[in-house]
Formats: C-alpha cells, structure tokens, sequence
C-alpha cells in the first residue's frame, strides 16, 4: 500500500502548490503533467456530466461514482471487449 510520504508530486509553476507540498518530493514541470492533463481532458470529454449545464443528469456521488468507474472499466481493453461483445450479441 503506498502512503503520502511514499509519492512524488508532479505539477506544473501553480504557486499554490510550492506553498504546500513538502519540496523534496514536488517536481514542477509540463514535461511530467502532460500525461496527466491529457486524461483528465478525456475524463471531461467521456462524462458529459462534469461540462454540460443544459442536461439534467444526476450529481449524487454515487451516480458520478459508477459513471467514472465504468467509463474508466471501459478503457481497460480486456473489460472493454466483454462489454462490447455483451452490447453486441443483441445482434445476434
């Protein structure tokens, strides 16, 4: 199990986060945060939820709970073909 003081911190120059993290263990750069930022962007991209005032869907926890949790189930490729293979055996 990894605890706090077992992980670095990757950010970008946001002052905020020198203020806070211990320096030893934050290292600031786009070079490590791309990665990152780029998940996130699809993360904001798949969940229609987190951008979309105009829709009505649910924001209990849970709900936003399975959401992330299927979304991110369905990018695993082994998870992804038994679910596409249950979705298209209505086909069948």
């Amino acid at each position: 199990m990894m605890h706090l003081g077992d992980c670095l911190f990757y950010t970008d120059r946001w002052e905020a986060f020198a203020e806070v993290l211990p320096p030893e263990r934050h290292i600031v750069g786009k070079r490590f945060t791309a990665a990152i930022e780029r998940d996130n962007s699809n993360t904001r991209h798949h969940l229609g939820r987190f951008t979309r005032r105009t829709k009505v869907v649910s924001k209990r926890e849970g709900m936003v709970d399975l959401s992330i949790r299927l979304w991110r189930a369905a990018q695993m490729p082994e998870i992804f073909t038994s679910l596409q293979n249950l979705a298209l055996s209505i086909y069948r």
